[in-house]
Formats: C-alpha cells, structure tokens, sequence
C-alpha cells in the first residue's frame, strides 16, 4: 500500500536546546496501524504533535496524503484525528454536542447520522445527553475518540489511549481500532502497554531519544529479534554443566534441576536433535521438556537497552 503520511529528515528542538527529535523519517502506509513503542522522553508525543501540526519542526517536512502539514495545514489537518493523552472535556457540555462541535470546527456539514454511527460503535448512544462530569474515565476516552472520528478523518492518532483504564475497556478499544481499520483507517497508536501492540499492529516502529531506532513488520521482528527457550528438566540435579555440553552455552538453574538452551528460531539448524544426542552421551537423563518464545516486551527491552 502506498504511504498516506510521510516524514522526511524531521527535527525538532526547542528553544532551550533540548533536540526532541533527530533526523527522523517514517513512511506510514496507508490503511495500517502502526505500533510506535518508545520509553518517556523518547519523542512520540513531539512526533505525533508535529505531523498533526501542532508542534513547528524545526527542519524537515511532512506530509499527509500529499499535503504539506506546514504549508497546507488546514488540508492536511481535516485528515487527521487525535486523541490526546490528557482528558480534556468541556464539563458541562452533553456529549452529543461535543461531538458535533468537533465536526464542525473541521468545517464538515451536520451529520446527525454519522454522529449517531461514532457513538452508537464506541457504546455512547446510551450516553449522549450526559454531561461529561458525570462519565467514567473509561467513558471519557470514549468521547474523545469520539470526538477525533466525527469529522470522518483517514488517519487516527492514538496517544496511549488506553492509558489509567480497565481491562475490559482496553479489549473494547483493540476491537474499536480493527473496525476502524476495516473501514480504511489508518491508525498510529502509541501505548505503554506492549501486548496492545502485539495484539493489533501490522507493524512496529521503535523511537529512542529522539531517534527512531526500527520500523518493521511485527511478525518478522519477533521472528528475526525472538529468540525461543528451551527448559530441559533433568531425572537429577547436577552441580555444573559437564564440559562436553560447553558448546551449547547452556544455562544451569538455580537448583541445578533444569538446563536452559536459548536458540534462534529462524536459524537454518537450531543444534537440538545433536543437544539431544550430547546430553545421553554425557549421562544426563530428561524428565520433561518445555520451550517458550521471547515476547514483544522483551524484544523492545533490549532494542532500547541496545540503542543507550
């Protein structure tokens, strides 16, 4: 798919000196979610205010669907949605209303039917003539998603918009963002929560210092970056690793009652069917056998541990 949202060598930084973003560029394809993982500080927020144009670069451009977000901002603004990280609502107002105000600021016609659609999918409509005082958090984050769809956007930012609510509302949201990305939505999500972004993304953008560190397609990250566990439980304790086991740098537990061989999974020969056959020759006998794969969590732990 060709790319609805394009940063070329963008920088950013503030006028205290502070450098929030370096040389960054990122092509983001149409009708995807993008995962952008990164630890506090590392520039997400920046980025994302900067392609929806509330933040100047410095130097660099962006654009969306061909318009330039400095240049042609109101353009290129109307195809953007964002739901920021900070609730802020109008107290007072129903909620029927703060969603049809947000369509009208991006100059689009009364659609009582689309309105109706938005808040009726985020389970709303219940709600549309309550104040928003009187909602949930939970809730709350629904109106603001609400309010970022109203004016039927092509490309929805989500600035950690899990972030402080309960579990059932987080699956509720992963469901609302795979609708939206039927619809053909494009969806750049960022999020502290790592299993949002294994559960959802098509791929995985990682940003460090201002940096970004990889964008890549999720499976084949954890494919070429996973590595695979596997725990030999053995009949017997054993007080160190026999020597002729050296080669596999196996790890010996605690107890010294299992070996841990750690191997890459995409790797032509993983060495286990000869582990298997060096562990007889060296007298040890196998209770059980257990393998896990390394997570996203661990992957993204190391890329950032890695990039220092």
């Amino acid at each position: 798919m060709p790319d609805i949202v394009s940063v070329r060598d963008l920088d950013k930084t503030y006028a205290g000196g502070f450098r929030a973003l370096k040389s960054v560029s990122l092509g983001i394809r149409q009708g995807e979610i993008l995962a952008l993982l990164g630890p506090n500080g590392a520039g997400k927020t920046t980025l994302i205010s900067t392609i929806c144009g509330i933040t100047t670069p410095t130097s660099g451009s962006v654009e969306v669907a061909g318009h330039d977000v400095v240049r042609d901002y109101r353009a290129a603004r109307q195809l953007i949605g964002l739901v920021p990280q900070e609730i802020n609502l109008e107290p007072f107002e129903k909620v029927i209303n703060t969603v049809r105000f947000s369509r009208g600021l991006f100059g689009r016609r009364r659609d009582d039917a689309h309105v109706e659609s938005v808040l009726r999918q985020l389970s709303l409509w219940d709600k549309r003539d309550s104040k928003t005082v009187e909602l949930s958090g939970g809730m709350k984050r629904r109106v603001l998603i609400a309010k970022a769809l109203a004016h039927e956007p092509r490309v929805l930012f989500l600035d950690e918009p899990t972030a402080g609510v309960d579990v059932d509302f987080r699956r509720d949201m992963w469901e609302t963002v795979r609708r939206l990305q039927a619809d053909g939505v494009t969806i750049i999500l960022t999020t502290h929560y790592i299993e949002e972004a294994e559960a959802i993304a098509d791929r995985i953008g990682v940003i460090a210092r201002g940096e970004i560190l990889l964008v890549e397609e999720k499976d084949s990250l954890m494919r070429r970056l996973g590595r695979k566990e596997m725990r030999l439980d053995l009949h017997e304790p054993i007080a160190a690793v026999p020597d002729s086991l050296s080669g596999y740098k196996l790890q010996r537990s605690d107890e010294g009652g299992a070996l841990i061989y750690t191997y890459d999974t995409s790797a032509e020969r993983t060495g286990i069917a000869r582990l298997f056959s060096d562990l007889t020759a060296a007298g040890l006998r196998l209770r059980d056998v257990q393998t896990s794969q390394s997570s996203l969590e661990e992957i993204f732990v190391d890329l950032v541990r890695d990039g220092q």
